[in-house]
């Protein structure tokens, strides 16, 4: 099963730049300027501005969605340093530095509505999401 995840951007196009290109995420559809699914892999992130419809539409005591909040998914690659050397080279921000925790390395990288991706390459002693045991992964 796939999972799903929203993401309130300002600017779906430039988020569809993003993610595809710096990212690898592949588009699946842009049926309307305020809204496009992409995926990498069984993850698929539904990108959607703020509208006065479907998942972008304002809450029913009138408050607005907005990007840029401090949850996040987490994208495992094998070696961070480079990804994060790559990333830097082509201009990406970045809202700390790499920061090494139980679980591996990570860094909170910024889509250009502010919203965040974590990267964290696995170790040995690391469990993976509903793995229930350790992985082979570094």
């Amino acid at each position: 099963m796939a999972a799903c995840v929203r993401y309130i951007v300002d600017d779906v196009k430039a988020a569809i730049e993003f993610y595809t290109r710096a990212l690898g995420f592949k588009l699946e559809m842009h049926p309307a300027p305020p809204f496009a699914e992409i995926s990498r892999g069984d993850l698929h992130i539904y990108l959607t501005q703020p509208s006065q419809f479907g998942g972008g539409a304002p809450m029913p005591s009138g408050e607005a969605q907005k990007s840029g909040g401090w949850n996040r998914i987490h994208l495992v690659v094998d070696d961070l340093d480079a990804m994060v050397t790559t990333l830097k080279a082509a201009g990406n921000q970045f809202r700390n530095d790499i920061v090494q925790g139980v679980g591996g390395k990570q860094i909170l990288l910024q889509d250009p509505a502010g919203n965040l991706v974590l990267f964290e390459p696995n170790r040995a002693e690391y469990r993976a999401p509903g793995s229930g045991s350790r992985t082979g992964r570094r």
